[in-house]
């Protein structure tokens, strides 16, 4: 899969600011002010053939939401990497149906998470979980995305239950440095999963579609695919680890009981 499909998968772009700039005409100077594009930009994407023409009336050219949305676009589109070149490619392989692109862009954008994401300071970390060796856990934490810095003092948990699981693991007898490196590892084994599910859904639903030219009837198929997807994911993690996790307590208490019935036959 190509990158640039790759990256069309994470895409979304805003509409235009409020709902009478998506119902007004605009002419390309008013263009300019709702997209934050220079009219000598717009004219340029023209020219590229990746904006269509105006109607024209009275010798001035206007513009509707349907090119404001399609400027929209193409500015999310070189925000994630892509260049002129393969925004034209993709919309041109489309043809160019911005409703679904948006659509399925927010489909994908959506949070996975249930929760909402709590604003924290540093204190108030300190006060959870101590201060000791403060800084390197909430560096540990950053780098495994537990907690995103804010700026000064300030952090945001995006699932404050990872949070409250190292709480609980630190209350029931566990170090928080050492409660921290098992997060650490489930995180990347959880990392490791994500891309597991993410490249058999491009290989089996977003490749053929891609090869197919984006049939414009295919959308909605394609867009219950990636929204499927989530759930069914969560709920193979889950049940995989509630098997893994019974396997591996049987295994290590059964060695320990068994250690404590032979010494107490050795007595």
């Amino acid at each position: 899969m190509a990158d640039e499909e790759r990256a069309a998968l994470r895409v979304v772009a805003d509409t235009a600011d409020g709902p009478a700039a998506e119902a007004e005409e605009h002419t390309i100077d008013e263009l300019g002010r709702v997209t934050g594009m220079t009219v000598r930009t717009i004219r340029a994407h023209q020219a590229r053939g990746l904006l269509p023409p105006p109607e024209v009336r009275d010798r001035v050219g206007y513009y509707g939401p349907e090119h404001v949305a399609r400027l929209r676009l193409i500015q999310e589109l070189q925000g994630e990497g892509f260049n002129l070149r393969g925004i034209k490619r993709l919309l041109d392989a489309t043809g160019g149906p911005t409703q679904q692109l948006l659509g399925f862009g927010e489909a994908v954008r959506a949070p996975f998470a249930a929760e909402e994401p709590q604003a924290l300071t540093r204190d108030e970390l300190v006060e959870r979980f101590g201060a000791d060796r403060a800084g390197e856990l909430l560096a540990r934490a950053e780098r495994a995305g537990t907690l995103v810095p804010l700026g000064g003092d300030r952090y945001e948990a995006p699932v404050p239950s990872l949070l409250d699981i190292a709480e609980q693991a630190v209350a029931s007898g566990v170090d928080l440095p050492s409660a921290v490196a098992a997060m650490d590892k489930v995180t990347e084994r959880c990392e490791a999963i994500a891309r597991s599910f993410v490249a058999l859904y491009l290989d089996q639903v977003w490749k053929p579609f891609a090869e197919a030219g984006y049939p414009e009837d295919r959308w909605p198929e394609v867009m219950g695919s990636i929204e499927a997807l989530r759930p069914l994911a969560a709920k193979a993690v889950q049940g995989a680890f509630e098997l893994a996790m019974t396997r591996a307590v049987d295994t290590a208490f059964g060695e320990e009981l068994g250690k404590i019935a032979k010494g107490r036959r050795q007595r």
